[in-house]
């Protein structure tokens, strides 16, 4: 009864879900929006978005003279209203197409982030910087980092797709871009991002539509060498067990239609001819499926059978002359 009523109520719950594996935390699903990431999308872009963190890492470093690190923090998927919502005002927002990708992808960063760079750029220290437009000889300084940023994007994406990312615009607040209409789903990357002594985040948001057609024609799963081994040593393990497990074998003879009332009249003693022909030899099923073929006998005393060839099937020929 208690199971019951717990189904029931979970039926009940509007937009909620539970996902084993996931600690049995209620997940909210919008069913205006069925469509969903699965795991092994969510890992092949992980694996993407990783080399694109580590590469850009290593850019920024080298580009601004200061140690710079770049992680992945997240992989969602939001509407593109609710990614908007959770942005700063100002920030940075970069305007790309992905050809020959469909769609627009937006890059953003922090305009502290933006300003730490020109800062470094230019020959400074860095640390606390204002929060302004910037101007006319700052823009092309964060055009031409975006676009060496964007290069390795391209790089991390290269294993999937062979992308020709192309910075359009720069704008400073999101309210004002419409990119994609509100409740269009979206893939976002959060990064977490390290200059010098200055911390921040760094998104980068792909429309489901541009990137979902990339994911499905994705037939393997990329992996790490840590996780290709620790995928053989299962499969060994697996084969090893299954080779060993004892199943259920039988020997079993042509099988004959009888009555009902024949079948209800047997008493010890009764002889029912099976017709199986001498000539044909056994079948050997596990499960109701035959794998092969065998004659009677015997090792010793105990009754044995001798696997044999499978029967040729007698052609139309010679099934119209018999």
């Amino acid at each position: 009864m208690t199971s019951s009523s717990s189904a029931v109520s979970a039926a009940r719950s509007p937009g909620k879900i539970s996902r084993r594996g996931q600690g049995g935390d209620p997940t909210t699903y919008d069913f205006r929006r069925p469509i969903k990431l699965s795991r092994e999308h969510v890992r092949t872009l992980q694996l993407a978005f990783e080399t694109y963190a580590r590469s850009c890492g290593t850019l920024l470093t080298t580009r601004l003279r200061a140690i710079s690190n770049v992680g992945v923090a997240s992989i969602e998927q939001l509407n593109y209203d609710e990614y908007v919502a959770s942005l700063a005002n100002p920030t940075v927002l970069a305007v790309v197409t992905l050809d020959p990708l469909p769609g627009t992808v937006l890059v953003e960063m922090s305009m502290s982030a933006a300003m730490t760079a020109i800062d470094h750029m230019l020959g400074g220290p860095g640390g606390p910087q204002p929060e302004r437009p910037l101007t006319e000889v700052e823009m092309p300084l964060l055009r031409g980092l975006l676009e060496r940023m964007l290069g390795e994007l391209r790089y991390g994406f290269e294993q999937l797709v062979a992308l020709s990312p192309k910075l359009k615009d720069i704008e400073y607040n999101a309210q004002f871009l419409r990119a994609h209409a509100p409740g269009d789903a979206c893939v976002i990357a959060t990064f977490d991002v390290k200059i010098g002594a200055e911390e921040t985040s760094h998104t980068i948001c792909l429309p489901f539509t541009t990137i979902l057609p990339v994911l499905e024609k994705t037939e393997t799963v990329v992996l790490s060498d840590a996780e290709r081994a620790s995928k053989d040593l299962a499969l060994r393990n697996l084969t090893i067990g299954l080779s060993a497990a004892p199943i259920d074998v039988a020997v079993r003879f042509q099988p004959i239609r009888m009555r009902t009332d024949d079948i209800v009249d047997l008493r010890p003693g009764d002889v029912v001819p099976l017709g199986h022909p001498t000539s044909r030899p056994l079948e050997v099923i596990v499960n109701e499926t035959v794998f092969a073929h065998a004659v009677p006998g015997n090792q010793g005393a105990r009754l044995a059978c001798l696997v044999v060839p499978a029967p040729k099937e007698p052609t139309a020929k010679e099934s119209g002359r018999s």
